[in-house]
């Protein structure tokens, strides 16, 4: 098993912060270049400014993928001399059900997410993966909802049973929960 690193957390936990520090700390005490996947579409002002805050706070150091679809395509593509900061899975996963559209199949959804474990689990780079941990609240209401977080707990199983190290971010602090 490669060395990646999932890192879960709820939203404004410090995940994405933390997931810099890893893929830094790793960086500083090797040879590797530092790339970072974005998943997010700037859709409105304040994505716009959620996107600009990640980007000054990284600093140009960076080497950005933009790729809010075919992140297995891009994950194998890339190769062993990077280290890599996806960020993040939920909003990949959005991303997805949307191109999808309403008549998603459970199965459409579970194949582009095993493709994707698939690319993290045969990886040459490494990589830090950050992901919402969003099964942790009240069961959603809408149906829309329950299957977005039903999808999401799902990935990130599968995602962690692929990772090294997964570590659980609240209030800023970390949990290792395998490592």
């Amino acid at each position: 098993m490669k060395n990646h690193h999932l890192v879960l957390g709820g939203a404004r936990s410090g995940k994405s912060t933390y997931a810099e520090g890893c893929v830094q700390e790793i960086a500083s005490s090797s040879t590797l270049k530092k790339i970072y996947i974005a998943t997010a579409i700037s859709f409105d002002g304040e994505m716009s400014q959620r996107i600009d805050i990640h980007q000054q706070r990284r600093g140009e150091s960076w080497n950005l993928i933009e790729e809010p679809l075919n992140l297995a395509e891009v994950i194998q593509s890339l190769d062993e001399g990077c280290v890599v900061l996806l960020d993040c899975l939920t909003l990949w996963l959005n991303n997805v059900l949307f191109e999808l559209g309403d008549d998603a199949m459970d199965s459409q959804v579970h194949e582009k997410v095993e493709e994707l474990v698939h690319a993290i689990a045969t990886s040459r780079c490494r990589l830090v993966v950050v992901s919402n941990e969003v099964g942790m609240g009240i069961v959603p209401l809408g149906k829309v909802s329950r299957l977005f977080v039903d999808h999401a707990g799902w990935m990130n199983q599968k995602v962690a049973s692929v990772c090294s190290n997964v570590t659980f971010i609240a209030a800023g602090l970390p949990l290792s929960l395998k490592s």
